[in-house]
């Protein structure tokens, strides 16, 4: 089994299925093909474990043609897309101790706070 996300006019993905492993031809052609000939929709492979396209396609994400990637939508106006790993990145390092503390990004002031 292989996971496809089918994308809107603008790149957006609406849905995300199970479907034929990449290998397996449908009527002589790859899945991807098939299902976006079947939907009339731009099919695109995804992968849990990021194997393809960088990170598992959801709805709502974006696909990035140049980047052969989805993207997610970006969670504040200061982040910065990484392009090596096309996740969203905080103008700022989260601190060293963000792992054993509660940390949220305050956008206005663009910083990692804690409310402990």
């Amino acid at each position: 089994m292989a996971h496809y996300a089918f994308l809107d006019i603008n790149n957006i993905v609406t849905e995300v299925i199970t479907g034929k492993d990449e290998t397996e031809l449908i009527d002589g052609l790859t899945p991807e093909k098939w299902y976006s000939n079947f939907r009339g929709q731009t099919c695109k492979r995804t992968s849990y474990n990021n194997n393809y396209r960088k990170n598992y396609a959801g709805i709502g994400y974006t696909f990035n043609q140049d980047l052969d990637a989805f993207i997610a939508p970006k969670p504040y106006p200061s982040w910065i897309l990484d392009e090596s790993t096309c996740q969203w990145e905080a103008p700022v390092n989260k601190p060293e101790d963000f792992m054993t503390k509660y940390y949220f990004w305050n956008e206005s002031k663009t910083i990692w706070e804690t409310s402990l």
